[in-house]
């Protein structure tokens, strides 16, 4: 039993979240304002425990899908970027790239503390906040690896997969 590895994966119809966003690459280029319908699916490896699973789907789907609403009808908007400036008050988020602007009501944004919107950081992004819900879980202080895989459009999936301890 030793070398035997146990995985669970949720992945449902309702774990899904539509948001705007847009992300830079090249150094200069940055995409215009967009959104997607964006699917997640979440696995966690580690031993079986004295109940004979990995983790309890149920509470792994409702940590996800806690997150997902949160992500769910808003613009995601990067606070790490370079050259992205995000500025936020209690009514507005102002945020400028080089000679653009966009201002947006501040209850229809989550900042994210990313450098850039994309897929494969919004994976990273939800792997954090899960394996923080993990150890502070009596039951996930045992799991050793968490994947996230964020999809941003049919069949162009992102991963990210952290060690939990």
């Amino acid at each position: 039993m030793a070398n035997e590895r146990y995985r669970v994966r949720v992945t449902k119809d309702h774990l899904v979240f539509s948001a705007a966003h847009f992300i830079t690459f090249n150094g200069t280029i940055c995409e215009r304002l967009h959104g997607h319908n964006w699917r997640v699916a979440v696995e966690v490896a580690g031993p079986l425990d004295e109940n004979h699973y990995v983790f309890d789907f149920i509470a792994l789907r409702d940590a996800t899908q806690k997150l997902v609403n949160e992500l769910d009808h808003h613009v995601l908007l990067p606070t790490q970027h370079p050259s992205i400036r995000v500025v936020a008050n209690e009514k507005e988020v102002t945020t400028t790239f080089a000679e653009r602007r966009w201002v947006f009501p501040r209850e229809d944004c989550v900042l994210l503390p990313v450098a850039n919107t994309t897929a494969e950081l919004i994976a990273h992004w939800i792997a954090l906040q899960l394996k923080d819900v993990f150890l502070r879980h009596a039951g996930g202080t045992h799991l050793e690896l968490l994947r996230v895989e964020v999809e941003e459009n049919f069949g162009q999936w992102a991963m990210c997969e952290i060690p939990v301890r």
